[in-house]
């Protein structure tokens, strides 16, 4: 028998507005006095990466703030509820993950020191690459806060009926405010906060959840009854949205291009003291995304106990799967002021510092990729002025997104990790051509980059086009029996008792006879493996086109640019680091600017300076080498028979 039945909706109150209201002032005040009175920012590196001193715990910490937004929020516990406790499998995708970013990814990035992710890829190959690099990652970003904005809008608008423009504007505006003012550190801070809210609203609602469904030990009974205890899922078949593999395989993937290439997370890590307090911010980061999608996952089972006869998407009391977890929070704290407004906060906490971190990190790339490059004698003050001006800017394109984003059909948390699983996949290809294959060279990287997000980007439209089946993706089944009292917005049918499963409830949409013979095969592969498709596409595309073409010469490559090479990297913006000496033909003729990299964190060294001294570039005046290679783009030198 249903816990909870189909019945009257109850709506926030004045205490809930106030608890909502009490967080999104805690935030605004932490990053403005963080920001201002502890920001200093007197050169725009100080306003992206807060003078390159912060410690483990606050970027662990908002690290894993950053991709656990209300898209988690709302997304994983619906996940849980209709596929099961295999959900938690995320969980050994991102602990691989941390391994493989704290391994291969931090080091190179770290002891380059460089602010923007793609002055690597400028490094390594050239300057086009490097604009392709930034321009698909703002796009992808861009796209993906667009989402998470809209997510907990959603939330305000089904659950209060609170006008969706409303909400868009108050989560875009008050992070742009923030993030705009106060620069990294006040989104690593505000992050701090935001994701002891999250957590806070998490174990509130299994605690209260737990109780009503007869306790815990009852509720696991009742869910390894319904099939969803099912962790030993090792169904080989990639049209199964959640399997051992998907999560291992794809779900790696994906993290990796978010945590390992992505300039949003390295952004943090290399704002670090020391590059051991980067990795232990990594630790605590995966400390962190393991409770949140933990206690996300508990909650979805433990909604599933309360919904076990009266599914409310069966009975029409919602009309989409992300407004599950809203609904039971309304209906398990009715008579209990104030509490539903922590999840609202949860929920928002979550979008604030997702938010923040991306306007920051787009600023960063725009500034340091875009312009600085092509204006290289604007001074400190004016830097920091345009990139103020820059994140205001990119805060209005995401509102803009945002409101676009209901057009979506999947749910948040698939279109999120579509979005960052099509464009970043093949990013993250493009490193590991540069770290991992010497012989790498622009024309394969170019030509890697645009095989692998035509393919990825070819099933997820050919996925939206042509939905597979509920059964297909393994849907577990849910009832609706005991709704014998219809909601306001169900059909006539609903008042006799419904016998209906979720299995047998598929989309209608391109169910007919011209539904391609793809449709059930290639477009129906789990939407975690798009960035895998990608990344896997661009690695053996670039490394067959860089032997067609001529493998590039190891001895062309500047030091530190190879993953191998980490002996001859030297942190040379992290002056706190201590770093291992340069070979003595490095060192010479270098003593000026390694002298300059001793000086206190305010200094910086131009875009200049730092190529020299990685020994990689001659000045000869705007235009006349490339970095990485001495040769004009698009022109690399190659191995031959002489």
């Amino acid at each position: 028998m249903a816990v909870v039945k189909a019945g009257a909706q109850a709506t926030f109150g004045a205490w809930d507005y106030g608890v909502f209201a009490l967080m999104l002032l805690v935030s605004t005040g932490i990053g403005l006095w963080v920001g201002l009175a502890r920001g200093k920012q007197r050169t725009a590196d100080d306003f992206f990466t807060g003078g390159r001193d912060l410690t483990a715990l606050p970027v662990g910490l908002s690290l894993a703030a950053s991709f656990m937004s209300a898209v988690q929020v709302l997304g994983v516990p619906a996940e849980a509820y209709r596929y099961g406790l295999k959900f938690l499998w995320m969980c050994l995708g991102q602990v691989f993950n941390t391994l493989l970013t704290a391994v291969l990814f931090l080091p190179v990035f770290y002891r380059l020191g460089l602010t923007s992710t793609y002055q690597y890829l400028e490094l390594r190959f050239c300057r086009a690459v490097r604009l392709c690099g930034t321009i698909q990652y703002l796009i992808a970003t861009v796209l993906y806060t667009g989402i998470v904005i809209y997510a907990p809008a959603l939330i305000l608008n089904q659950v209060t009926g609170l006008d969706i423009w409303a909400s868009l504007l108050s989560t875009g505006v008050i992070c742009t405010f923030y993030t705009t003012v106060g620069g990294m550190k006040a989104v690593v801070w505000t992050d701090v906060f935001q994701v002891v809210v999250m957590l806070t609203g998490f174990w509130v609602i299994l605690a209260r959840g737990t109780i009503l469904v007869g306790g815990g030990q009852h509720m696991l009974e009742l869910a390894q009854n319904h099939s969803r205890i099912n962790l030993m899922d090792f169904d080989l078949d990639p049209r199964s949205r959640y399997t051992f593999w998907t999560f291992v395989v794809g779900g790696t993937l994906v993290w990796l291009s978010m945590y390992g290439v992505n300039q949003a997370q390295v952004q943090r890590y290399v704002a670090c003291r020391t590059e051991k307090e980067a990795k232990l911010a990594l630790i605590i980061n995966q400390l962190g995304l393991f409770l949140i999608v933990s206690s996300a996952a508990g909650c979805g089972i433990m909604m599933f106990t309360l919904y076990i006869d009266c599914d409310p998407l069966l009975s029409g009391r919602i009309s989409a799967p992300d407004q599950y977890m809203p609904l039971m929070v309304l209906d398990i704290f009715e008579g209990l002021p104030g509490i539903p407004g922590l999840f609202l906060a949860c929920a928002y906490s979550g979008t604030l510092s997702t938010a923040s971190t991306s306007i920051n990190a787009m600023a960063a790339v725009t500034v340091e990729d875009l312009i600085k490059p092509r204006m290289p004698n604007l001074s400190p003050r004016r830097l920091v002025i345009i990139s103020k001006g820059l994140s205001l800017i990119y805060g209005t394109a995401c509102i803009t997104v945002a409101a676009l984003s209901s057009l979506l059909g999947g749910g948040v948390l698939q279109g999120s990790f579509t979005v960052m699983g099509v464009i970043s996949g093949p990013l993250l290809g493009a490193f590991i051509l540069g770290m991992f294959i010497p012989a790498c060279n622009t024309s394969g990287v170019l030509s890697g980059l645009a095989a692998g997000l035509a393919l990825s980007l070819w099933v997820a439209l050919g996925a939206t086009l042509y939905p597979p089946s509920a059964q297909s993706m393994g849907v577990l089944p849910s009832s609706a029996t005991s709704c014998r009292v219809p909601s306001a917005n169900a059909s006539s049918l609903l008042s006799v008792p419904l016998t209906v499963n979720v299995s047998d409830w598929a989309p209608s949409l391109g169910m007919d006879s011209s539904r391609p013979a793809l449709a059930d095969s290639f477009y129906a592969i789990s939407y975690l493996y798009y960035g895998a498709l990608g990344t896997l596409c661009t690695v053996l595309c670039g490394a067959f086109i860089s032997c067609l073409t001529g493998p590039t010469k190891r001895s062309a490559l500047g030091p530190g640019l190879l993953w191998w090479d980490l002996e001859r990297q030297t942190a040379s913006v992290a002056p706190k680091e201590e770093v291992a000496t340069l070979d003595d033909s490095l060192v010479k003729g270098t003593e000026e600017l390694t002298s300059k990299a001793k000086r206190p964190p305010d200094f910086l060294p131009t875009d200049e300076e730092h190529l020299l001294f990685l020994g990689q570039k001659e000045v000869k005046g705007p235009g006349s080498s490339i970095p990485g290679s001495g040769q004009d783009c698009g022109h690399d030198t190659r191995e031959t028979d002489l």
